[in-house]
C-alpha cells in the first residue's frame, strides 16, 4: 500500500502535558545528552511545566494548531513529553506505533489518544500500523527520534543505535512504502548518537545537519549526496551546535501558511549569524527556553512535538 502524497509540513502538533516529568534513569545510558539532576522530582516537574505551558502558548500565537493532552499520573513516565518517539500520524490516515528500548517508555502508547483524533477531534484513522512486537526480540525504532522523515520524497534517514535496528527500519520501510538511508553517527567522544533527530532535521527547502557526526567519509557523502538530490540546501552544524541542540529543529506551516521553524532558545543562541539569516530567509524562527527538560531528559523542542498529517474525516 502507498500512502499518498504527503506534505513535509504541518500545521498541527500533538504535545502531552507532564505529570510526573524527571530524569528517566533507563534511558541515560544511551542517551549521552541527558544530565542527572539535582533537582527533586517534584522541581523538575515544576520547571518542566513550565516550560512546556511556555512552548505551547509560543506555538499557537504563532498560528500552529497545538493538541494539548494531558499525562497520566500512573503509570509513571518520565518522558511522556516526547511523544514524537512512540507515534507518528500520516496523511493517507494510518497511525504508527514503534518499539521502545526502556521498559518505562512502552507504557506512553496510548491508544485513547488515537481513538479521541479519530472519533472526537474529525481527524480520520485509516489503520493503526503498530511496530512494537519488535520489542520482544529487543529491537527498537523510537519514531521520528530515531528516524528524520522526508515525507515528500518518502525517505526516511536514520543513525544506527541501540534504539535504532535496521530490521525495524525495513519493516516500517516496507509498509509506509519508504526508502532507508541508514548511518552511523558519533558524538565528539566517540559515543553513538541515540537519535537521529538531535543530529539532522529536513525541511521544505533547508535540511541542517552535524555531518562531521558521521564518521564514515562514504556514508556522509551519502547521506549529503541525497539531500542535494532532492533539492535541500544544507547547513552545517559543529559539535557544539549538536549538544546544544540546534539539530532538534522543526518546521511547522502557520495557519496563513508562513513556514515557522520550532527551536530551544539554547539551539537557537548555538547558531551563527550566517546560519540564522539562512533560516530567516525561509521562515520565520520561533525559540522557546526549555533548558530543564533538555538537561533532564536530554531532548528539545522537535522530541516534544509529534506532527498530525491526518486527514480530515
Amino acid at each position: 500500500m502507498t500512502s499518498r502524497s504527503e506534505s513535509q509540513l504541518s500545521s498541527t502538533v500533538l504535545m502531552i502535558r507532564p505529570v510526573r516529568f524527571e530524569s528517566n534513569p533507563l534511558t541515560a545510558t544511551s542517551n549521552r545528552f541527558q544530565g542527572e539532576s539535582q533537582a527533586s522530582p517534584e522541581e523538575q516537574q515544576d520547571a518542566a511545566l513550565l516550560e512546556f505551558d511556555n512552548l505551547v502558548i509560543a506555538l499557537r500565537e504563532n498560528g500552529i494548531d497545538v493538541m494539548v493532552v494531558d499525562d497520566t499520573l500512573e503509570p509513571h513516565t518520565p518522558d511522556s513529553v516526547f511523544p514524537n518517539n512512540w507515534v507518528s500520524f500520516h496523511a493517507d490516515g494510518r497511525v504508527v506505533l514503534y518499539p521502545m528500548e526502556a521498559e518505562n517508555r512502552r507504557t506512553e502508547r496510548r491508544a485513547d489518544i488515537v481513538d479521541t483524533l479519530d472519533a472526537e477531534i474529525g481527524y480520520s484513522v485509516s489503520d493503526v500500523v503498530d511496530l512494537s512486537h519488535h520489542e520482544q526480540a529487543g529491537h527498537y525504532l523510537e519514531g521520528t527520534g530515531s528516524m528524520v522523515l522526508d515525507r515528500v520524497n518518502r525517505i526516511a534517514y536514520a543513525c544506527l543505535s541501540s534504539r535504532t535496528h535496521l530490521d525495524v527500519l525495513g519493516d516500517f520501510a516496507q509498509r509506509m512504502d519508504y526508502d532507508v538511508v541508514a548511518f552511523d553517527a558519533v558524538d565528539r567522544d566517540g559515543a553513538t548518537i541515540y537519535h537521529t533527530n538531535v543530529l539532522m532535521n529536513v525541511g521544505e527547502v533547508l535540511a541542517v545537519i552535524c555531518d562531521e557526526a558521521i564518521p564514515s567519509e562514504e556514508q556522509r557523502a551519502a547521506v549529503l549526496q541525497r539531500l542535494h538530490d532532492t533539492g535541500h540546501e544544507v547547513i552545517s552544524l559543529s559539535y557544539d551546535q549538536l549538544h546544544a541542540f540546534a539539530g532538534n529543529m522543526l518546521e511547522l506551516r502557520t495557519k496563513d501558511g508562513a513556514v515557522l521553524v520550532a527551536m530551544s532558545q539554547q539551539a537557537f543562541d548555538s547558531l551563527s549569524d550566517e546560519q540564522r539569516l539562512l533560516l530567516q530567509e525561509n521562515g520565520r524562527i520561533l525559540s522557546v527556553p526549555i533548558d530543564n527538560i533538555e538537561a533532564s531528559a536530554g531532548g528539545s523542542v522537535r522530541c516534544m512535538l509529534a506532527e498530525v498529517h491526518l486527514p480530515h474525516g
